[in-house]
């Protein structure tokens, strides 16, 4: 990388370059907020000669999606094979001056700011701003607008009053002639770019991955932009519950796809052109993913995902192996699915724990069973010892997904219970029924953790648990139940519930926690392929919580 090169840069220069393309505002770049007041106090300095600071630019021929309409005037692209310089530091400055100089009219928060009314008071001494906003009761002859200044031939400026004469032609020079400091970064990488604008813009966000990614692989002649596609992806997945994916993850599935690696620097360096070639491939992959989760686990909302990262390696694998997965293949790849989920495999180091999962669903393609590092433990006493019920929890949501893949049934009408991602994000969730509720085990003198664990938890109406359930005992709210629903008993198989065995119709919670800890044990472990490594202790733990939960601030912070 090349030094950067400061420099000065005449008025009319500058504003030539933003008028001709060859100056650019990046689309990872804030909106322009700046109103007409701010404007003109930057025009006052100007005039005044006071400086205004340093413009930094990116200087590169790496075409990003840029903003490419200020206002009302629409821009040019910059010409082919020409250097574009993308404003790194400035834009709220430069975007100003460029409004200001052309009059435009700038829209924001559903009104308009008309900036060819910022003008210069021709009355103003030297101890008063001489750039202004409002010209309330002030004689038309008395201030022109910087617009009219500029732009106006000098035969339009002699019709104002002659003792006005020297003046503005002293303002007209004075702006046109003013010097700017720009400092020029020339083409460093779009990484190197983008942490200097970060470190820059220390007191906003930083950018996001996704940010930096929509700017670098933005392609007019391909019609190729990442923002648009991801949304279009996005609305596709919500129509079948999947549309709370975060788009880190879809940049993990592509760069999965051409490197198999999926940290934030691999994404980072992936290349344009191989980016938007390998894009329709990873859409379908994510979306045979989806198929998968909804048909084979019956998973029916992405809020119920363990981790949100396992779209990586699953689709991944489809982007590989197009067919229904069958055999021992699909049963290495249940397998996988249950350790990760299980095990809190991506709760910490989850990009580097990516990378090795995709060699390992590279053995899975090729038949063979691979080896895992971690064990798992499906025994009744390790469930009843790690269910604290928490739905941010890897080992809850498994567990979740382990009752939804039962299509429960209502205790009302034995109908279906319908899941979705807009009530499955709280653990207070109305939809989340204590079968034993906490109130009556409080009630009872039982512990907080045991009342509230994953064995007590079924998946019902909201409907039911407002206004039929409340803080009922169990033998008291069933027995409504059995009234309305001849089926109930089969009803409650699809909760794992045996109401006859455990202990429902006695409120024995002790007895019921047990068996259905056990119905669950055994439930799963015929989901995991038994490995050496199993022998091993699992330990509990209840900081399994999925590791994009991390803010996009610390992210970003922690990617070198």
């Amino acid at each position: 990388m090349q030094q950067p090169q400061p420099m000065a840069q005449p008025f009319s220069t500058l504003m030539h370059q933003i008028e001709t393309g060859a100056v650019k505002i990046p689309q990872f770049q804030r909106n322009f907020v700046w109103n007409r007041h701010q404007s003109a106090k930057l025009l006052d300095s100007l005039l005044k000669g006071y400086p205004i600071g340093t413009f930094i630019v990116w200087r590169t021929k790496e075409e990003l999606r840029s903003i490419r309409n200020l206002g009302n005037v629409e821009l040019p692209p910059t010409p082919k094979g020409d250097y574009i310089h993308y404003v790194l530091d400035g834009q709220q400055r430069m975007t100003s001056l460029f409004a200001t100089v052309k009059g435009l009219e700038m829209e924001r928060d559903n009104r308009v700011d008309d900036f060819s009314q910022v003008c210069i008071d021709l009355d103003a001494d030297e101890d008063r701003d001489r750039v202004i906003t409002d010209v309330t009761g002030k004689e038309p002859q008395t201030y022109i607008s910087v617009r009219d200044l500029l732009s106006a031939e000098f035969v339009a400026l002699a019709r104002y009053p002659e003792k006005y004469h020297s003046k503005m032609q002293q303002y007209k020079s004075t702006l046109e002639g003013y010097s700017f400091s720009v400092i020029v970064v020339p083409e460093a990488p779009i990484d190197v770019a983008t942490e200097i604008f970060t470190r820059i813009n220390v007191s906003g966000t930083p950018l996001s991955v996704f940010e930096i990614m929509v700017a670098k692989t933005y392609s007019a002649e391909l019609n190729f932009d990442l923002g648009e596609q991801t949304a279009s992806l996005l609305d596709d997945l919500d129509d079948v519950g999947f549309g709370t994916i975060p788009d880190i993850v879809v940049l993990q599935t592509v760069a999965a796809i051409m490197v198999k690696e999926c940290s934030k620097k691999e994404i980072l360096k992936l290349d344009k052109e191989g980016f938007i070639d390998t894009w329709p491939r990873a859409v379908d992959a994510i979306k045979n993913t989806v198929d998968f989760f909804r048909s084979y686990f019956k998973i029916p909302a992405s809020q119920l995902l363990p981790y949100k990262a396992l779209v990586v390696p699953f689709a991944y694998f489809f982007s590989i192996h197009q067919n229904k997965p069958s055999g021992d293949i699909q049963k290495y790849l249940v397998d996988f699915f249950w350790r990760v989920s299980l095990g809190g495999h991506y709760s910490q180091s989850l990009e580097t724990r990516l990378a090795q999962d995709i060699r390992r669903i590279d053995t899975i393609i090729k038949g063979n069973l691979p080896k895992y590092d971690y064990p798992i433990n499906t025994t009744k006493d390790f469930i009843m010892e790690n269910g604290w019920f928490n739905t941010g929890r890897s080992f809850i949501k498994a567990i979740l997904c382990l009752l939804a893949s039962q299509r429960p049934r209502s205790f009302l009408d034995n109908s279906e219970v319908f899941v979705s991602n807009d009530w499955l994000k709280r653990a207070n969730s109305r939809n989340y029924h204590h079968f034993f509720p906490r109130a009556y085990l409080k009630r009872q003198g039982e512990e907080e953790y045991w009342s509230n664990h994953i064995g007590n938890i079924t998946l019902v109406d909201d409907y039911l648990n407002k206004r039929r359930i409340r803080d009922k005992r169990p033998s008291d709210y069933m027995k409504e139940f059995l009234r309305q629903n001849s089926e109930l008993t089969e009803t409650m198989k699809t909760h794992l519930i045996n109401v006859d065995r455990f202990g429902v119709w006695d409120d024995d919670y002790d007895r019921f926690i047990g068996a259905r800890c056990g119905r669950f044990a055994r439930a799963l472990s015929s989901r995991i392929i038994y490995q050496e490594v199993d022998d091993l202790r699992q330990v509990p733990s209840d900081d399994d919580l999925e590791e994009l939960e991390v803010t996009e601030r610390e992210a970003v912070r922690n990617q070198d």
